[in-house]
């Protein structure tokens, strides 16, 4: 149990919780070498020992006959063999229902109705979520796959009533984990579709090495494989879907759980297996399965238990009866919460789950999560007379609220007979608002309340000083803390990113003068907001944007390719906000520099603890500003309103409007820079923001908070969450992450200095005392130098692994420091030797494709950064600067171009494939003044000229073949699907492949 039981007389004891409260690991280790079949045997008993069963079972014909017996045992029926044929051939394989149709019949669809041979219909059930112990767990091992694109044969499969629920892929112990992962892409795309297509019933897969192993849902390895498709590439939403968004097992106290041993007794547990399959799992409204995290289940299991506990010891409406989860900002405590709504209100005696916010558009945000999750399974509210309704409405079991309503709806109904249901009320992000009159007068009039609490920074003593109440900590509203997940457990687990941190120097006095942020002897707001001051910051940012940003970086967002991420400027306050803008304004129109930028800023009742704390609570009030901050906000949304073609302005319902269309355009990446003073730095998450710039004093909570702004997990070239602070909060920094993290999280959670990167640095060995030597960037060039000449060719499959191996790590790390200022002039390598190497890189990764695609046994596959390779790629303009050097140039200098543009197409992933047209449009284009517009007029001429010559050899109808080709061109997708496809096509003889025409013809 995760609650301390010595406090309680057991009434009742789920000794089945689904994360174990604390794992004791195994410590024996084996000194001889373990292959990997001997990893799998081990692997497989240690099943058998827990109470799976194994079956010798490798072909699909024994695989349906297992099904068909499993199927009628849990289902207590006997089908005879008419009856089974129909049942499996439009139920379990159904050539007409993909992995999303067949997850829905497990996840969603209770059971499947099937009409019997005499007429009688029968509900046929084939997995059972709400009796998990009726479920038969099988294990096998080796299963081969004949009929796809290529043979398959998968490592062990774990069987659920017959059908293969799980999947595990296993490599020996020292290869990496991800060539698993690599491998199950390969299944994904080469074989579980083929034959009866039963394997795309896995919902779960798990991979290994032995030493590490991770977990991660079926649609997370589909998505993964549509994005890297060719055809895909353009339409893929984001990177989201990929090896970092695996998951590791941990126990209650969050310690990870990843040798195979210790993984197999607990994970594959029985009752933790099939109750992460029935309650944790979530396919989502936008079919996607989402499988729960160990601290999530931990959390939500935690509530659950304490509701039980409560409900039983009669403390219902006492603050024994609630708790507070504090799970850092961006482990996703929406799901959690949600998930607790659902699995409590599957409890008799609780007639509603009320999830209240503190902001309108928290509301919506948190409305259109728990959509997604679920569809329908909320009620949200646009004023109190709806809160009202649904309150007395039973069938709205979990209702979306904000804090100002539900203050309303108490003030206006002194009596109602909803304060005597028993209601639980999750609060989010509880750090912010409920430390008042407020939260009095919920507990007053609701009797028979269970209060929770969500947050990712908790008020303690030590950080309770600028809240103005009598009850001033977490513990004290919301009662004891239940579990706890904090900045550095996530970013150990790779769930946000860490932190990196500019000190710049922006102030007018000597550093000996300033004191906490504070010029000694001066006004120091009014001071450090001088126009000088603020044109010296403006231009460091405007300076340093594209490098901060990383704005030569591009990606696939939202489908639409943008470059590099955005970002946000905290301000002191709102003439602080309004210099700022007026400055960036100025110097802009003087800049070759083109951003959009903006600001928001509303009033703030409380501003001396804005000042002092750096994060007060937002309200969207805009008609208690002083006249002069209501006229420029006014202009500033006028200037929106220009580059956006919008209509807002500072009116109430317009000004919500702007900040929600705000809130779009940064998560869209529309936006670069915004300019703020309280609002977006809590509850605001956009993964293309990578970047914040700090011109106030922040501690504690508003630190972190303000700060985790950026550290939401996007791709691999965001690799880290970035502060630029034009103050000096170093140890600010140091006492917030303490407090919110451990006395030793400082090295964790913020990433280590240039010298470090460059030069090396010792790393301590996990439970031990030992360091180990980690090579910097100098160190992995001069070895690349010497053992991979850069005129030298790689010889030997061992030689290309070492080389991939020691190049894909100086990618990792030249990532990191290109957005370090001393990193300018330190590269060592030339761009042309980047470029070479790059060529060998792409070649070896192309050549080993190849293999894949001839069926050629690879007993490796490498892990390759080929997302970085792409982002760091030569592009057209690139190009086109070579084309102009060629133009101009002397006819013995045009080979040496020639030979350079070969080099950069080489170098780049993307342009390989245009290379021919590339070289054609080189050596044969007669050019005018204008590269680029003789390049694109060329590309237009090419296209048509292939568009008429496909139309003509292929026979289509040429409008509707312009049209189809045109919408691919755009989308980046074929459609093969539907008849559009099928409708450009030249009509067929039944008995012939050629067109009728051609028949005719002969």
């Amino acid at each position: 149990m995760v609650l301390n039981m010595t406090q309680y007389n057991i009434i009742v004891e789920n000794p089945y919780n689904t994360v174990v409260a604390s794992y004791e690991k195994n410590t024996t280790s084996a000194d001889f070498y373990q292959s990997e079949e001997a990893l799998e045997r081990e692997f497989i008993q240690n099943l058998q020992k827990q109470g799976y069963e194994y079956l010798n079972i490798h072909s699909e014909k024994d695989l349906i006959l297992n099904l068909r017996k499993q199927i009628e045992k849990l289902n207590n029926i006997s089908l005879n063999n008419n009856e089974w044929e129909r049942f499996f051939n439009s139920v379990l394989a159904n050539p007409n229902e993909s992995i999303i149709e067949k997850t829905k019949r497990i996840q969603t669809i209770r059971y499947a109705e099937f009409e019997r041979d005499d007429g009688n219909l029968i509900n046929i059930v084939l997995f059972e979520k709400d009796k998990i112990q009726h479920n038969i767990l099988q294990v096998i091992n080796q299963y081969e796959e004949n009929d796809g694109t290529y043979k398959s044969r998968y490592d062990v499969t774990i069987l659920i009533n017959g059908l293969p629920l799980v999947q595990i892929e296993l490599k020996r112990r020292g290869v990496s984990i991800r060539e698993a992962f690599n491998q199950i892409n390969r299944y994904q795309r080469d074989s579980y579709w083929a034959s009866s297509g039963l394997f795309e019933f896995v919902q779960l897969f798990i991979i290994s090495n032995g030493t590490n192993t991770r977990y991660y849902s079926n649609t997370t390895r589909e998505f993964f494989v549509k994005e890297q498709s060719e055809g895909n590439r353009k339409k893929s939403k984001k990177t989201s879907n990929s090896f970092e968004f695996t998951c590791t097992w941990a126990d209650a106290n969050n310690d990870e759980v990843s040798d195979l041993i210790d993984f197999t007794r607990t994970f594959f547990q029985r009752h933790v297996l099939l109750n992460i399959l029935a309650k944790y799992c979530i396919l989502t409204s936008e079919n996607i399965l989402l499988v729960m995290r160990p601290y999530q289940i931990a959390a939500a299991e935690a509530i659950l238990n304490k509701i039980v506990l409560a409900t039983n010891y009669k403390k219902v409406g006492t603050i024994e009866a609630g708790g507070y989860i504090w799970h850092t900002t961006g482990s996703g405590k929406t799901l959690t919460s949600f998930k607790t709504a659902q699995l409590a209100t599957q409890l008799d005696y609780i007639d509603k789950v009320m999830f209240v916010v503190d902001r309108k558009d928290l509301d919506y945000q948190t409305m259109k999560e728990y959509d997604r999750f679920e569809k329908g399974a909320a009620n949200s509210n646009n004023n109190t007379k709806e809160l009202e309704i649904q309150l007395k409405n039973k069938s709205s079991k979990i209702i979306v609220t904000t804090l100002q309503k539900l203050g309303c709806y108490i003030r206006a109904h002194k009596k109602s007979n909803v304060y005597s249901q028993n209601i639980v009320f999750i609060f989010d992000e509880c750090h912010r608002s409920q430390f008042g009159e407020l939260h009095k007068a919920i507990t007053k009039h609701f009797k028979q309340y269970y209060l929770f609490g969500f947050t990712g920074t908790p008020i303690f003593i030590d950080n309770a000083g600028t809240i103005n109440s009598d009850t001033c900590t977490t513990e004290q509203v919301f009662g004891t803390r239940l579990h706890t997940y904090t900045i550095v457990n996530a970013i150990n687990d790779k769930k946000v990113l860490p932190f990196r941190i500019d000190y710049i120097s922006s102030t007018p006095k000597a550093k000996k003068d300033i004191e906490d942020g504070k010029i000694k002897g001066i006004d120091s707001e009014k001071t450090l907001r001088s126009p000088k001051r603020i044109s010296k910051i403006v231009s460091y940012i405007l300076n340093h944007y594209d490098q901060k940003t990383k704005q030569e970086k591009t990606y696939i967002h939202d489908q639409r390719i943008v470059p590099g991420f955005n970002s946000i400027l905290a301000c002191s306050s709102i003439p602080a906000a309004q210099v700022y803008y007026t400055e960036f304004k100025k110097q802009l129109k003087t800049s070759n520099k083109r951003l959009n930028i903006a600001t928001i800023f509303s009033f703030c009742p409380n501003e001396a603890d804005a000042l002092a704390d750096g994060i007060v609570d937002e309200s969207f009030d805009t008609d208690n500003l002083d006249q002069n901050s209501r006229e420029f906000l006014e202009s500033a949304i006028q200037d929106y309103n220009l580059t956006f073609k919008t209509n807002f302005d500072t009116t109430a319902k317009n000004f919500e409007n702007y900040y929600k269309d705000i809130s779009i355009r940064m998560k869209n990446r529309e936006i670069d820079l915004l300019i703020v003073v309280a609002m977006f730095l809590t509850g605001f998450d956009a993964t293309t923001l990578n970047t914040l710039w700090v011109d106030k004093n922040l501690k504690y909570h508003g630190l972190i908070q303000a700060f985790s702004r950026t550290n939401r997990i996007l791709n691999s070239i965001k690799t880290y969450g970035n502060i630029v602070c034009f103050r000096d909060l170093q140890k600010n920094t140091d006492e917030a992450i303490a407090l919110f993290g451990n006395k030793d999280a400082s090295g964790i959670v913020l990433l280590k200095t240039f010298i470090e990167y460059y030069n090396g640095y010792e790393q301590k060995v996990p439970n031990s005392t030992n360091t180990i030597k980690v090579k910097g960037y100098k160190e992995l060039i001069d070895e690349l130098l010497h053992e991979f000449p850069v005129d030298k060719p790689i010889i030997g499959e061992e030689n290309e692994r070492k080389f991939i191996s020691l190049y894909s790590r100086i990618l990792k790390l030249k990532n990191i420091l290109q957005s370090f200022d001393e990193f300018k002039g330190k590269e060592i390598l030339t761009e042309r030797n980047f470029q070479d190497y790059q060529s060998k890189y792409i070649d070896i990764h192309q050549d080993r494709k190849i293999k894949r695609e001839k069926n050629i046994d690879i007993s490796d596959d490498l892990e390759f950064e080929m997302e970085l390779i792409r982002q760091i790629e030569v592009n057209i303009d690139y190009i086109l600067l070579l084309v102009e050097k060629y133009r101009i140039a002397q006819d013995n200098d045009k080979t040496l171009i020639i030979k350079d543009i070969v080099r950069a197409i080489n170098s780049t992933d993307e342009l390989r494939n245009k290379k021919d047209l590339i070289q054609q449009f080189v050596t044969t284009q007669k050019f005018s003044n204008s590269i680029v517009t003789d390049w694109k007029k060329f590309v237009a001429e090419q296209k048509e000229s292939d568009l008429n010559t496909l139309i003509s050899e292929q026979c289509l109808d040429p409008e509707k073949a312009r049209s189809f080709l045109n919408r691919a061109f755009e989308s980046g997708e074929l459609i093969t699907y539907g008849t559009e496809l099928y409708d450009m096509m030249p009509a067929r003889d039944l008995f012939s492949d050629a067109p009728v025409e051609e028949e005719n013809q002969n």
